[in-house]
């Protein structure tokens, strides 16, 4: 039978099993190739990426006399809405990780309380509720934390009334429901520490706080006794508790009259830690004391001595660990020697023997009028080199709109993200490693979706990629499902790495994602 050649030539290749031999190489080269591609999207354990930067980077924002927010009082719910959603945008904009917000600073509430009255600051009229109705504390936190940002609720823990207060008091107010726990002090009314009953008020006004918003810290700053005011003849004033102080000394008391105010003040902060421990362990509990514990520590400070005027013992509750952070207010500058910032500062962290958080309180109010923008700059920089030092805060929001400022911070300090340091004293068990996937669009994005690695929902996610060698870091809230790439980004990224993050801090190991299989 006639054959063409190349039939000739198929019939041999039949013959002589060829045909399978390739057939079978093809099949062989095409699984191979499939379980490359398949490789390259499970997590490749050969790379690291860098762990994430640690700083406290956090902002007071004061509500007493309409300091920061809202700028004045009775402002209209929408007027109040958009200007905290400014300060949170703001915060987020600089590369904040941390937002302490007053909600008491007068025996009054930004939030709704049973316990004491609305705050004049907010509507003009103490005891007013918001029309139309809402909750600043509860919006405040929910702003935080779609952002990331941490908040700590401050409390002014026995001011009672500011010389300034426009409205009467509240029918609920402690000065008309308790006023023998009220003292009258100059131009000022103050709960009398040595009152038990004040200090179980205050105590259960915090704890209330506690247990029904999601907050991330407590905070109490150093207005424990009021700062001493001077009577006409320029004489200081004694604060009134002389009745207390007979009763004390008649039972057989045996302290003398500042160690007396002192153990009254160090009983309310063992307290407060303590029962803020026993309701939820993982909120942080801190203090900012005034910047000097006492005179001649170390030798070349001189000052206001806060141990003798405002009977504060921040180092004992430090060295006893009955705080989580310490935010001395180190409200001076670098060079002037009586008040040095980096001499405090290093006495500070040498007091520090149970290693708790040292989050500097740094004064950049002063900028511009007092201070250049690089007085703060440098002071950020020095807390970064001394050992035992994690992070700052600005005092206050309303300084950070200075243009220059702002913009030496987020531009020089602040150019990449950074979590709150861990509290391995609370917790130091971290999240189970996350599971992660991608999902590609059709425009050439790039979706990152994440999923815890066991029931504990993450408190924040940490997102890195890598871009021709270089690793770009983002922190995102626990709340998010997915986080997307745009096109270019997407395209130039080769590798994605994923970690949880706890309410402690605490990192979990990554889980990493090569995307070259799928360009």
């Amino acid at each position: 039978m006639n054959r063409t050649w190349s039939g000739w030539l198929w019939h041999a290749l039949q013959q002589s099993g060829l045909i399978r031999f390739f057939l079978t190489l093809g099949v062989v080269f095409a699984g191979w190739m499939h379980l490359q591609a398949q490789s390259q999207l499970k997590p490749d354990l050969t790379v690291v990426p860098p762990k994430p930067m640690r700083e406290f980077r956090g902002v007071w924002v004061a509500t007493v006399s309409n300091k920061d927010w809202p700028s004045k009082p009775g402002l209209s719910v929408a007027q109040q809405k958009a200007e905290l959603i400014d300060i949170f945008d703001r915060a987020s904009r600089l590369r904040l990780n941390a937002v302490i917000f007053q909600v008491r600073p007068s025996c009054d509430a930004l939030y709704a309380s049973k316990l004491e009255p609305w705050s004049e600051y907010l509507t003009g009229q103490m005891g007013n509720a918001p029309e139309p109705f809402y909750d600043p504390l509860a919006m405040a936190i929910d702003e935080a934390h779609k952002r990331g940002i941490e908040l700590h609720a401050w409390f002014n823990p026995f001011r009672v009334r500011m010389p300034g207060g426009k409205s009467a008091p509240a029918s609920n107010h402690v000065s008309r429901v308790h006023a023998d726990w009220v003292r009258s002090y100059g131009q000022q009314r103050w709960l009398d520490p040595s009152e038990p009953a004040a200090q179980q008020h205050s105590l259960a006004v915090i704890l209330d706080v506690l247990r029904r918003y999601d907050v991330d810290g407590i905070h109490i700053d150093d207005y424990f006794y009021p700062y001493k005011e001077k009577d006409a003849a320029g004489n200081l004033l004694n604060f009134p508790d002389e009745p207390n102080w007979r009763r004390y000394q008649a039972g057989g008391g045996k302290l003398d009259r500042s160690d007396w105010r002192r153990q009254h003040v160090n009983q309310f902060v063992q307290t407060l830690y303590t029962r803020i421990k026993a309701e939820k362990s993982a909120v942080k509990f801190g203090i900012s004391p005034f910047g000097i514990w006492r005179p001649g520590n170390p030798k070349q400070i001189t000052g206001l001595d806060a141990y003798e005027q405002l009977y504060g013992d921040a180092r004992l509750w430090l060295q006893n660990g009955w705080l989580d952070y310490v935010a001395p207010q180190l409200y001076w500058q670098i060079q002037p020697p009586a008040q040095s910032y980096p001499v405090l500062l290093n006495w500070w962290a040498s007091q520090n023997d149970k290693k708790r958080h040292l989050w500097v309180g740094n004064y950049s109010g002063k900028v511009p009028e007092s201070w250049p923008a690089e007085e703060i700059v440098n002071q950020v920089r020095l807390t970064r080199r001394q050992p035992g030092a994690s992070g700052n805060i600005f005092f206050n929001m309303t300084s950070l709109k200075n243009t220059r400022l702002a913009k030496s911070l987020s531009e020089r300090l602040y150019q990449q993200p950074a979590l709150v340091p861990s509290t391995p004293w609370l917790d130091n068990q971290p999240p189970a490693k996350p599971i992660a996937t991608t999902t590609a669009h059709a425009l050439g994005k790039l979706r990152i979706n994440f999923q815890a690695g066991d029931a504990e929902t993450p408190h924040l996610w940490v997102l890195q990629t890598r871009t021709d060698g270089r690793w770009n870091t983002e922190i995102l809230p626990g709340r998010d499902k997915s986080h997307e790439l745009g096109r270019l980004e997407a395209r130039k990224s080769d590798l994605i790495a994923l970690s949880a993050v706890d309410r402690c801090g605490n990192l979990s190991s990554t889980t990493v994602i090569d995307t070259r299989a799928r360009k």
